[in-house]
């Protein structure tokens, strides 16, 4: 199977067809003709199925099932990937990464048969598959399937059907911060909430004040499929810490030459695994990108991240995200998150523009939260007292919203392409 985003547009949906050589689409009827228009691109013969009403689909076929023998080294599936800075890798997956990732996060988070999982995160990628709806199988709980993400329905919606685990991306923690006040936000079952990607520490805290569900911070991409670090449950949250190696993993912060970095010291995150299993088989139709990334079993990830004295792992950007002005290492994020401090600012996202003296000038795009105001010069001067000198933006400007991947991630290339 190949899971995509029902609302791609017929241009983003070609792609994947064309490149994965489907040969059947199963969609629902309002996308459905995307689906059709995209097929003409496609290698293969194209077939399409609207998906109503399904009973009619079942009509006339046979109860027994097919005569197949699949093993757990049998691929199930490719996963394309967000595409935040090209065009998006088809990753190959097999049967035993889908038990495998399972078995994982279930564990992590002490999932039982008593546990409900609220699903707001979109089905067709990996982490709503196998951080929640796969585990709930496995250990025989049950899950709470939401069509979509509301900040203003999600509170209601984890009482209504009394959830005790739920996962979220950053943007969706901010939207959620961004709601008024409710008596009912803190009544809720939820015992532990995953989450990726940064907020900032006032976030955090604020988060906890107001839920009272224990965030935990994790770490992982579509090719681990599963999630190699995570906060652990029983030991005291280290804020905006991705947390420490799970079962069956081992993880390395190393330099450019694959020597591991001694604590406190930035470098590139890589995994230990066996792939098929604990990582991705491959990208599928593209062993150059295969072989760049899993090298003598180790999956080299493109995160810059550190480690403490104690062994918890600190996210600090994605390699291709570290901005390089006048020579200077300067990371995206850590000028996104002073930017977010600013009482008046809920988004930001900072790229690397030309600049001819400096190489890159530091351009921020901000959302500023609503009835909020503040000048470009106000945020330059805000990060001015904050950030050394190089790392402070000579550039503000203001968005309304930001082109963003099915998990929330900013599609940068869109933003200054």
């Amino acid at each position: 199977m190949v899971p995509t985003n029902p609302v791609s547009t017929p241009d983003e949906i070609a792609y994947v067809l064309a490149h994965s050589e489907a040969r059947l689409a199963v969609t629902d009827p309002r996308v459905g003709e995307a689906c059709r228009t995209a097929g003409v691109a496609c290698p293969t013969r194209l077939d399409v199925v609207e998906c109503r009403p399904l009973d009619a689909l079942l009509t006339g076929l046979p109860d027994a099932p097919p005569d197949v023998a699949v093993t757990s080294s049998d691929e199930v599936s490719i996963q394309y990937t967000s595409g935040t800075t090209s065009k998006p890798k088809g990753v190959l997956l097999t049967q035993a990464n889908y038990v495998y990732g399972g078995e994982v996060m279930a564990k992590a988070m002490r999932a039982a048969p008593t546990d409900r999982h609220l699903i707001v995160l979109p089905l067709f990628h990996a982490g709503a598959q196998l951080h929640a709806f796969v585990p709930m199988l496995l250990v025989g709980g049950s899950v709470a399937l939401m069509e979509r993400f509301g900040a203003g329905r999600f509170v209601d919606q984890a009482i209504r059907h009394q959830a005790t685990l739920a996962a979220l991306f950053a943007a969706p923690i901010r939207m959620l911060l961004a709601q008024p006040r409710r008596p009912e936000d803190g009544a809720t079952r939820l015992r532990a909430v995953s989450y990726a990607q940064n907020v900032t520490p006032e976030q955090f805290e604020e988060w906890h004040a107001r839920f009272r569900a224990p965030l935990l911070q994790i770490w992982g991409m579509t090719e681990t499929m599963s999630l190699p670090l995570m906060q652990p449950l029983d030991l005291p949250p280290k804020p905006l810490s991705m947390g420490m190696p799970v079962l069956g993993y081992e993880v390395k912060v190393v330099d450019e030459a694959g020597r591991e970095v001694p604590a406190g010291v930035v470098g590139e995150l890589i995994v230990r695994g066996t792939p098929g299993v604990s990582l991705m088989k491959g990208y599928f139709k593209n062993p150059e990108a295969t072989a760049q990334a899993l090298r003598e079993g180790w999956l080299w990830s493109g995160d810059q991240a550190w480690r403490d004295a104690d062994g918890y792992f600190f996210f600090v950007d994605r390699k291709k995200d570290m901005l390089k002005p006048a020579g200077e290492n300067v990371s995206a994020s850590e000028v996104e998150e002073t930017l977010r401090q600013h009482p008046a600012v809920f988004d930001a996202a900072v790229v690397g523009v030309p600049d001819p003296v400096r190489d890159q000038a530091i351009k921020a795009y901000v959302i500023l939260g609503d009835a909020a105001s503040a000048t470009a010069e106000e945020l330059i001067a805000w990060c001015r007292s904050r950030l050394s000198p190089f790392k402070v933006p000579e550039v503000v400007e203001f968005r309304t919203s930001f082109p963003r991947t099915s998990v929330g991630k900013i599609q940068k290339h869109l933003l200054h392409g």
